[in-house]
């Protein structure tokens, strides 16, 4: 992957080392774990071992956010089992770096559609905290079925075609 468009100046990688990998780990610690309260053994689970797991760091190498896209059989249960459909999840940033404008969490989503579609995915669903169903709105995700509890944090399922829309501008 390359730099994200736009204002970002920040990197967006696939973790494929143990290093990147320990730092998408840590970011969703300091996020879910320390911030939202999520218990460490409900973030960490049986799907990280086989994700495609994305990570945004500024230009001096120090993470800012983390993701991770679930496709094949590991995403049917989240995507109701359409084939083709990926499922994007553990966005996290950084609060050091939100509301600065640099764009890492559309940095992240777009960076884990661009994995998405070079697995030959058509579409990309997710399970957004009420709060932000507005950012992804912005992006392309359109919210679906009714409001469902995670972690006892309200969330909705949203999903964004990748064959209508290519890769999008921000």
């Amino acid at each position: 992957m390359s730099p994200s468009p736009g204002p970002s100046p920040c990197v967006v990688r696939v973790a494929d080392d143990p290093a990147d990998r320990e730092a998408c780990f840590a970011v969703r610690k300091e996020v879910f774990v320390v911030e939202q309260r999520v218990p460490e053994d409900l973030e960490y689970d049986a799907y990280d071992a086989g994700a495609v797991h994305v990570l945004a760091v500024r230009e001096d190498g120090q993470p800012l956010g983390a993701a991770r896209l679930l496709y094949g059989e590991a995403a049917s249960a989240k995507t109701g089992g359409e084939a083709g459909v990926g499922s994007l999840g553990r966005l996290a940033v950084v609060r050091a770096a939100r509301g600065l404008g640099v764009g890492v969490g559309v940095a992240l989503v777009r960076g884990v559609e661009d994995v998405a579609r070079a697995r030959g995915l058509t579409a990309v669903d997710l399970h957004a905290q009420t709060h932000a169903l507005g950012f992804y709105e912005r992006l392309g995700y359109v919210a679906y079925g009714p409001e469902f509890p995670d972690a006892g944090i309200p969330h909705r399922a949203m999903r964004r075609s990748l064959q209508a829309f290519g890769r999008a501008r921000e």
